[in-house]
Protein backbone atom coordinates (compact mmCIF):
# COMPACT_ATOMS: atom_id res chain seq x y z
CA UNK A 1 0.00 0.00 0.00
CA UNK A 2 1.07 3.32 -0.63
CA UNK A 3 1.18 5.00 2.79
CA UNK A 4 1.36 9.38 2.70
CA UNK A 5 1.88 11.57 5.49
CA UNK A 6 0.71 15.20 4.99
CA UNK A 7 3.03 17.99 6.22
CA UNK A 8 2.54 21.84 6.51
CA UNK A 9 3.89 24.12 8.57
CA UNK A 10 3.33 24.17 12.27
CA UNK A 11 2.69 20.99 11.96
CA UNK A 12 3.07 19.10 15.58
CA UNK A 13 6.25 16.64 15.01
CA UNK A 14 5.28 13.60 17.61
CA UNK A 15 1.89 13.97 15.76
CA UNK A 16 3.64 12.27 12.18
CA UNK A 17 6.57 11.09 14.14
CA UNK A 18 5.01 8.45 16.03
CA UNK A 19 3.09 7.11 13.27
CA UNK A 20 6.17 7.11 10.98
CA UNK A 21 8.06 5.12 13.29
CA UNK A 22 5.12 2.31 13.75
CA UNK A 23 4.38 2.01 10.45
CA UNK A 24 7.78 1.84 9.22
CA UNK A 25 8.78 -0.72 11.81
CA UNK A 26 5.95 -2.63 10.97
CA UNK A 27 7.02 -2.93 7.60
CA UNK A 28 10.66 -3.39 8.40
CA UNK A 29 9.11 -6.45 10.40
CA UNK A 30 8.59 -8.59 6.90
CA UNK A 31 11.90 -7.60 5.89
CA UNK A 32 13.74 -9.42 8.89
CA UNK A 33 11.27 -12.47 8.96
CA UNK A 34 12.86 -12.73 4.72
CA UNK A 35 9.66 -11.20 3.90
CA UNK A 36 8.57 -8.12 0.66
CA UNK A 37 8.03 -5.43 2.88
CA UNK A 38 4.21 -4.42 1.67
CA UNK A 39 3.81 -0.54 2.00
CA UNK A 40 5.55 2.52 0.60
CA UNK A 41 5.68 4.88 3.38
CA UNK A 42 6.36 9.00 2.79
CA UNK A 43 5.48 12.32 3.28
CA UNK A 44 3.95 15.15 0.92
CA UNK A 45 3.47 18.58 1.06
CA UNK A 46 1.19 21.26 -0.95
CA UNK A 47 4.41 22.24 -3.14
CA UNK A 48 7.13 19.39 -2.07
CA UNK A 49 9.23 21.91 -0.23
CA UNK A 50 10.70 21.99 2.90
CA UNK A 51 7.94 22.17 6.08
CA UNK A 52 9.06 23.54 9.47
CA UNK A 53 7.39 22.42 11.99
CA UNK A 54 5.60 23.54 15.39
CA UNK A 55 8.80 22.99 17.34
CA UNK A 56 11.05 23.86 14.75
CA UNK A 57 12.19 21.19 12.80
CA UNK A 58 12.24 21.25 9.55
CA UNK A 59 11.43 18.08 6.73
CA UNK A 60 11.91 17.83 3.34
CA UNK A 61 8.45 15.70 1.73
CA UNK A 62 9.13 13.42 -0.32
CA UNK A 63 6.51 14.29 -2.70
CA UNK A 64 4.16 17.61 -3.77
CA UNK A 65 0.33 17.83 -4.29
CA UNK A 66 0.99 17.42 -7.77
CA UNK A 67 3.72 14.08 -7.76
CA UNK A 68 2.00 12.01 -5.42
CA UNK A 69 0.54 8.79 -6.83
CA UNK A 70 -2.71 6.99 -5.24
CA UNK A 71 -2.92 6.68 -1.84
CA UNK A 72 -4.38 3.75 0.09
CA UNK A 73 -3.82 5.18 3.47
CA UNK A 74 -3.62 9.08 4.38
CA UNK A 75 -2.84 10.45 7.85
CA UNK A 76 -2.90 13.91 8.65
CA UNK A 77 -1.38 15.20 11.60
CA UNK A 78 -2.53 18.18 14.08
CA UNK A 79 -0.44 20.92 15.30
CA UNK A 80 -1.14 25.18 15.21
CA UNK A 81 -1.11 25.15 11.04
CA UNK A 82 -4.51 22.97 10.68
CA UNK A 83 -6.70 26.21 11.60
CA UNK A 84 -4.75 27.13 8.03
CA UNK A 85 -5.03 24.42 6.27
CA UNK A 86 -8.69 24.13 6.92
CA UNK A 87 -9.00 27.62 4.70
CA UNK A 88 -6.54 25.77 2.10
CA UNK A 89 -8.09 25.04 -0.92
CA UNK A 90 -5.53 22.82 -2.35
CA UNK A 91 -5.14 21.34 1.09
CA UNK A 92 -9.07 20.08 1.21
CA UNK A 93 -9.21 19.32 -2.50
CA UNK A 94 -6.19 17.17 -1.98
CA UNK A 95 -7.20 14.93 0.84
CA UNK A 96 -10.64 14.93 -0.51
CA UNK A 97 -9.63 13.63 -3.99
CA UNK A 98 -7.03 10.84 -2.13
CA UNK A 99 -9.42 10.15 0.34
CA UNK A 100 -11.85 8.86 -2.51
CA UNK A 101 -10.05 5.62 -2.80
CA UNK A 102 -8.38 5.46 0.36
CA UNK A 103 -8.70 2.03 2.26
CA UNK A 104 -7.99 3.90 5.59
CA UNK A 105 -8.31 7.96 6.65
CA UNK A 106 -6.26 8.70 9.28
CA UNK A 107 -5.71 11.52 11.46
CA UNK A 108 -3.53 12.60 14.60
CA UNK A 109 -4.92 15.32 17.57
CA UNK A 110 -6.38 18.51 15.32
CA UNK A 111 -5.81 16.88 11.71
CA UNK A 112 -9.38 15.86 12.84
CA UNK A 113 -10.19 19.40 11.83
CA UNK A 114 -8.88 18.73 8.02
CA UNK A 115 -10.60 15.17 7.63
CA UNK A 116 -13.81 17.14 8.97
CA UNK A 117 -13.58 20.30 6.38
CA UNK A 118 -12.42 18.50 3.49
CA UNK A 119 -15.83 15.87 4.05
CA UNK A 120 -14.45 12.33 4.82
CA UNK A 121 -14.84 12.65 8.50
CA UNK A 122 -18.15 14.62 8.00
CA UNK A 123 -20.85 12.94 9.77
CA UNK A 124 -18.60 10.69 11.76
CA UNK A 125 -17.60 10.10 15.45
CA UNK A 126 -14.40 11.22 15.66
CA UNK A 127 -11.78 12.64 18.33
CA UNK A 128 -8.70 14.92 18.77
CA UNK A 129 -6.98 16.88 21.40
CA UNK A 130 -8.46 17.39 24.98
CA UNK A 131 -8.21 20.92 24.56
CA UNK A 132 -9.39 21.74 20.83
CA UNK A 133 -13.32 20.06 21.13
CA UNK A 134 -14.52 23.57 20.83
CA UNK A 135 -12.43 24.44 17.75
CA UNK A 136 -13.75 20.73 16.39
CA UNK A 137 -17.74 21.47 16.94
CA UNK A 138 -17.13 25.14 15.19
CA UNK A 139 -16.24 23.61 12.24
CA UNK A 140 -19.50 21.75 11.85
CA UNK A 141 -20.79 18.90 10.49
CA UNK A 142 -19.24 16.36 13.02
CA UNK A 143 -21.53 13.27 13.56
CA UNK A 144 -20.39 13.26 17.52
CA UNK A 145 -17.01 14.04 19.19
CA UNK A 146 -15.80 11.22 21.72
CA UNK A 147 -13.82 12.48 24.76
CA UNK A 148 -11.34 10.42 26.72
CA UNK A 149 -10.44 7.79 24.25
CA UNK A 150 -7.06 7.74 22.69
CA UNK A 151 -8.42 6.30 19.19
CA UNK A 152 -11.79 6.73 17.30
CA UNK A 153 -12.65 4.34 14.35
CA UNK A 154 -15.88 4.61 12.14
CA UNK A 155 -15.75 3.39 9.26
CA UNK A 156 -12.57 3.82 7.09
CA UNK A 157 -12.05 6.90 9.35
CA UNK A 158 -9.50 6.54 12.15
CA UNK A 159 -9.13 9.78 14.15
CA UNK A 160 -6.55 9.94 17.53
CA UNK A 161 -6.32 12.17 20.31
CA UNK A 162 -3.44 14.52 20.44
CA UNK A 163 0.14 14.05 20.27
CA UNK A 164 1.15 10.52 21.35
CA UNK A 165 -2.11 9.18 21.03
CA UNK A 166 -1.30 8.51 17.31
CA UNK A 167 0.96 6.06 18.06
CA UNK A 168 -1.83 4.20 20.06
CA UNK A 169 -3.69 4.50 16.54
CA UNK A 170 -0.69 3.18 14.46
CA UNK A 171 -0.46 0.47 16.38
CA UNK A 172 -4.05 -0.56 16.20
CA UNK A 173 -4.07 -0.03 12.10
CA UNK A 174 -1.13 -2.28 11.97
CA UNK A 175 -2.44 -4.85 14.08
CA UNK A 176 -5.88 -4.68 12.06
CA UNK A 177 -4.32 -5.16 8.73
CA UNK A 178 -1.33 -7.61 9.81
CA UNK A 179 -2.93 -9.27 13.05
CA UNK A 180 -2.08 -8.96 16.23
CA UNK A 181 0.90 -10.66 16.63
CA UNK A 182 2.63 -8.62 13.76
CA UNK A 183 0.86 -5.44 15.93
CA UNK A 184 2.48 -6.47 19.60
CA UNK A 185 6.19 -7.24 17.91
CA UNK A 186 5.81 -4.01 16.03
CA UNK A 187 5.47 -2.44 19.84
CA UNK A 188 7.86 -4.47 21.21
CA UNK A 189 10.66 -3.35 18.61
CA UNK A 190 9.23 0.24 19.54
CA UNK A 191 9.56 -0.78 22.96
CA UNK A 192 6.39 1.38 23.19
CA UNK A 193 5.20 1.35 27.01
CA UNK A 194 0.85 2.39 27.14
CA UNK A 195 2.14 3.43 31.15
CA UNK A 196 4.97 4.84 30.90
CA UNK A 197 7.77 5.33 33.69
CA UNK A 198 7.00 9.29 34.37
CA UNK A 199 6.86 10.31 38.06
CA UNK A 200 7.20 13.43 40.18
CA UNK A 201 8.66 11.70 43.08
Amino acid sequence: MNIGIILFDDAEELDFVGPWEVLTSANKLFEWQKQPAPDEIFTISETGATVRCAKGMRVEADHSFASCPDLDIILVPGGQGTRREVGNPAMLDFVRRQSAHCTWITSVCTGAFVLVAAGPAKGKRVTTHWAAFGELAAIGGVGEMVRDQRYVRDGNVVTSAGVSAGIDMALWLTGERFGAAHGHMTQKVIQYAPKPPFTTD
